[in-house]
């Protein structure tokens, strides 16, 4: 196949994650080495954003050494976003505006970084672009904490924060129990469909550490029985630690927080969760009267690098340096993903997914990983997340704290 020849642009959408850089530098490294293919690499401002504004920047500016401490630095160093682009049949108003700049800085590879809604909005692009007779290869380079893309083993983001949470809520279990009074202990973790960032709150439980208890998505959420849960926990134990996603759902399909009011909704259509565990403490200390602590994990779980798994940090740097090889070979429409042995060692392998199959799919977790109770998790999710959470990764210091990349910004030029 011939050479493609023109300029590369990368973006960053969704949720921000302890490794999201990592595959940024992936990316820009191996992007800037191309030199015979790509002539210039770009990075959007505010992902998607930015390119309908035309706000990106010069990454060839950049000294390569902070594009290395991009590997250890949290959140999106470019910015990013949550835009929905309408279906092109609807509206195309943006696909024509995105075709403009494409054209006018002479965009022929396309990388986004995100996680479901970044996948579709991916996909649509490079539908767009192909019928509109523009050649320009697209590629998605995975990214959530959520765990939940289709195709993939597992996501860039997810081993880090889980071994955040299991690490926390190993300490929280020991804080617990400093005093001779009973307390219920209530955890809000991260998760809207899919419960793979609250079960592995089962990894401290691993380590003798642990939850009591832990609810997922994936199972309908009924009150009364978790009432009945801890209750006999508590009779027994006097202290009780219960872990529980942020979007478990009645039957009815309401969250927790719509148990006590109204919840508001963002661009995408997706109810704005958090307050969970406030709620179900509310609610225990008003039925049990003991002590009770709610905690809500909040943004400390995907921004965490000081306890990133280098697991983690290697395979999102790999993942954005695949999308660029897997481009300039001539890949184009396609998400990288990971894949393992059925047996034997753990170890990472890549595959290459179609994005039509992965934008707005959900992978959850097995209902035979959950335990017939509905409250637990059993060995098979251990099984699956332990190799993931291996090995240290390690953070650049300067004066006892973390030193982050420092990127200079340079606006591009058209």
């Amino acid at each position: 196949m011939s050479k493609l020849i023109g300029n590369a642009i990368f973006g960053q959408s969704g949720g921000p994650t302890a490794v999201i850089n990592a595959s940024a530098a992936g990316v820009f490294t191996e992007a800037l080495q191309q030199t015979g293919v790509i002539r210039k690499v770009y990075g959007a401002a505010h992902g998607i954003v930015g390119i309908l504004n035309e706000k990106f920047y010069d990454m060839g500016q950049e000294d390569p050494s902070e594009l290395e401490l991009l590997k250890t630095t949290p959140s999106s160093a470019l910015g990013s976003c949550r835009y929905k682009l309408a279906k092109a049949e609807v509206d195309d108003t943006d696909y024509k505006r995105l075709l403009e700049v494409f054209k006018k800085y002479d965009i022929r590879y396309f990388f986004y970084n995100g996680g479901n809604d970044s996948m579709d909005t991916c996909n649509k692009i490079s539908k767009y672009l192909q019928n509109a007779g523009y050649e320009c290869r697209v590629m998605g380079v995975p990214k959530t904490i959520d765990n939940d893309l289709f195709g993939t083993d597992h996501c860039p983001g997810f081993a880090s924060a889980a071994k955040y949470i299991a690490t926390t809520i190993m300490e929280v279990y020991l804080d617990a129990r400093v005093y001779d009074i009973g307390m219920i202990t209530v955890i809000e973790i991260m998760g809207r469909h899919a419960g793979w960032l609250t079960a592995s709150a089962a990894l401290a439980a691993h380590k003798g550490h642990g939850p009591d208890l832990i609810y997922l998505p994936e199972i309908d959420f009924d009150l009364d029985k978790m009432m009945a849960d801890v209750k006999r926990i508590y009779a027994k134990e006097k202290k009780v630690i219960i872990a529980v996603s942020e979007g478990v759902q009645t039957k009815e399909g309401k969250f927790i927080p719509e148990l006590v009011g109204e919840v508001s909704v963002d661009a995408f259509g997706h109810k704005q969760l958090g307050g969970t565990a406030s709620v179900l403490a509310d609610y225990f200390k008003k039925e049990i009267g003991c002590k009770v602590r709610g905690i809500e994990l909040s943004l400390m779980q995907r921004c965490a690098a000081h306890l990133a798994s280098k697991t983690d940090v290697d395979e999102s740097f790999l993942a954005g340096q695949t999308a660029v090889r897997c481009a300039v070979d001539g890949m184009t429409d396609f998400m990288v993903g990971f894949q393992r042995p059925e047996s034997g060692p753990y170890a990472c392998e890549i595959k290459l997914i179609p994005l039509s199959e992965v934008a707005n799919a959900e992978k959850k977790v097995p209902r035979e990983w959950i335990n017939d109770e509905g409250n637990f998790v059993n060995e098979h999710f251990i099984n699956y997340a332990l190799p993931l959470i291996q090995g240290e990764s390690t953070v650049a210091i300067e004066d006892g704290l973390p030193r982050f990349a420092r990127l200079k910004k340079v606006q591009a030029e058209g």
